[in-house]
């Protein structure tokens, strides 16, 4: 069984998610091993960390991501 695609039209919305998801799982982690370090502790706090780290990332990278892109543009040739 395979899976539907989406529209082209949405990738401007899925990989802002699929980029904020993975750096905020690995920023997230390295911020919880940081303060608590490797433990029992780790799993229970980093998915919360983690969640609440990419709820706030994904909607500030749909909003920077056109300035971002304009920066980009002005200094690399096309």
């Amino acid at each position: 069984m395979r899976l539907r695609k989406l529209p082209r039209h949405y990738a401007g919305l899925v990989q802002p998610l699929v980029l904020t998801m993975l750096m905020t799982c690995v920023v997230s982690a390295i911020s919880v091993l940081r303060s608590q370090g490797f433990d029992a502790g780790f799993i229970d706090v980093w998915p919360t960390a983690w969640l609440i780290s990419w709820a706030a990332a994904y909607p500030v990278i749909l909003l920077i991501l056109p300035l971002v892109r304009r920066i980009v543009a002005a200094t690399v040739e096309s």
